[in-house]
């Protein structure tokens, strides 16, 4: 007679084809590990497998699908006034809907992620969400709000790294610049 695997386990194995660069498998354990969470009545749960079904099936190139997976998760946590989770949801979503090309829907996302991530106190998530939203604004030919994005970003790390500092002093270049002309 064989157990069933728990949600747990299911994330696990999850994470481990994820890390191998086994993306679809990842994605399918997401999924079961979500509907073992659902079973066990763990909304939240539930919507973080999700969340990550939908970053391993973007690195698939699966981005419609990505999409769907990322469906309903922002909702489950801003009810479990889990902003942390809510601000990586909105990440997500902006990296999917960018991939479907849906560029100003993305930029939204990114925007909204950032000023919860910074809520949250999440200076290493929110720089990751800044350097998307960045890199969109860049892909749609807007470099000088991509600086000033950029800029904004590190603006709002309470306590930046090394490399952190040394980006925003030549971030800071060209606005000099600007600013002498």
């Amino acid at each position: 007679m064989s157990e069933a695997i728990s949600p747990k386990q299911l994330y696990k194995e999850g994470k481990s084809a994820y890390e191998a660069g086994d993306f679809h498998a990842a994605a399918l354990s997401f999924e079961a590990a979500a509907q073992g969470y659902l079973g066990m009545s763990d909304e939240v749960m539930a919507a973080e497998m999700r969340n990550n079904r939908s970053v391993a099936l973007l690195q698939a190139g699966e981005a419609e699908d990505a999409l769907q997976a990322v469906d309903g998760t922002i909702a489950v946590f801003e009810a479990a006034g889990d902003k942390r989770r809510q601000g990586m949801a909105l990440g997500n979503l902006g990296a999917a809907l960018e991939a479907v090309d849906r560029l100003e829907d993305a930029g939204e996302a990114y925007q909204q992620s950032a000023d919860l991530l910074k809520e949250a106190g999440e200076e290493d998530l929110l720089i990751h969400v800044v350097r998307s939203q960045s890199a969109l604004q860049l892909r749609t030919g807007r470099q000088l709000e991509a600086l000033g994005t950029m800029q904004a970003g590190l603006e709002r790390v309470d306590r930046p790294t090394t490399k952190q500092r040394l980006l925003k002093r030549l971030l800071n270049i060209p606005s000099k610049l600007l600013n002498k002309s």
